[in-house]
């Protein structure tokens, strides 16, 4: 009996150190990629490379956290792959099909994550955002409706995050994607025509602090863009056009940036000769202005009367025009 007990207590040992040492390797195949070439893995950052030798490859890393999105490529990005990762022994086969659509195995976010895509690539925007959205309702205890919902939060809506959310269990709404998606709903104030407008406080590339409710006694253009948002910088002489009109009338823009890299943020500004009110938190997609606001995609933006209250949204061009001498005029 004592030689059972100390085989069974061997067993469990034996079972505890084999997880707590599973590593994460990825071993691979590839078709047409030339020898010497290099492959790169990266989550926000490249974490490992590997070279190509006969259309094969291996990484053997370390992973601080599991299961985790990641992309598999070539140094100039032309061959890809978005795949998850998990601490596991895991395979990339690309020797018959292009590397995009290669198979992978060994990690069961993966396998969950391929019975959403690529189907939903393929079909019209809303029927895929619908695909998407019952997916997350179908698989709440999975890290991949957690990325979705992060990603979706903002077109969805405060109310269906907040639904989606709620059905988390407390370990995936406390993982990364679920404390962004947090955020997004404790901040959105997603304020409507007709409303007041949201206030908020960020710095000025000098640094300085500004407040939305500084800015009294004018018309106020609350503009949402980047230095990367190629339709942002063509319509910026557009605008700049605009303001020089308006200003002595007392309209007045303040132009939220999602860039995160400050010194391309500052060059777009000096570029495009944009002389109003900027600021930025320099967190991208996560910048909380525009998590307050509702921002799904940028360029954006809410006019703002003298009282405060909102009175048109997504407004450019001829429309901003039209709009600004109606009530300046």
């Amino acid at each position: 009996m004592k030689r059972i007990i100390l085989g069974i207590i061997a067993l469990l040992v034996i079972s505890c150190n084999e997880k707590q040492t599973a590593e994460f390797s990825l071993s691979g195949k590839t078709n047409g990629i030339e020898n010497g070439t290099y492959l790169f893995l990266m989550t926000d950052e490249v974490i490992d490379s590997s070279m190509v030798k006969d259309n094969t490859f291996y990484f053997k890393t370390k992973l601080s956290k599991t299961p985790t999105i990641g992309t598999l490529r070539t140094p100039d990005w032309f061959e890809r792959r978005v795949l998850w990762l998990e601490n596991s022994a895991m395979t990339f086969d690309a020797s018959k099909t292009s590397f995009i659509n290669a198979k992978v195995l060994g990690s069961e976010s993966e396998n969950l994550s391929q019975t959403l895509y690529p189907i939903s690539d393929t079909i019209p925007r809303q029927e895929s955002l619908k695909m998407e959205m019952n997916f997350v309702k179908d698989n709440p205890n999975s890290i991949v409706s957690a990325q979705i919902l992060s990603v979706y939060s903002t077109t969805w809506g405060k109310e269906k995050t907040t639904n989606l959310f709620n059905r988390f269990p407390k370990e995936i709404r406390e993982s990364n994607y679920g404390q962004k998606i947090a955020r997004y709903i404790e901040l959105n104030k997603d304020p409507k025509i007709g409303e007041q407008f949201a206030d908020f406080e960020m710095a000025d590339p000098n640094g300085n602090s500004i407040k939305l409710s500084d800015i009294k006694g004018k018309t106020v253009l609350l503009e949402f863009w980047s230095s990367w948002c190629g339709p942002c910088r063509k319509e910026n002489p557009n605008l700049v056009k605009t303001y020089e009109k308006f200003k002595p009338k007392g309209f007045e823009i303040i132009a939220v940036s999602l860039d995160e890299d400050k010194k391309s943020w500052i060059s777009a500004i000096e570029k495009d000769s944009l002389n109003w009110l900027h600021v930025s938190d320099l967190k991208g997609q996560a910048n909380e202005a525009s998590l307050i606001y509702g921002i799904n995609g940028i360029p954006d933006n809410f006019l703002i009367a003298e009282n405060g209250t909102i009175i048109g949204r997504d407004l450019r061009g001829e429309k901003l025009k039209q709009k600004l001498t109606e009530i300046m005029e």
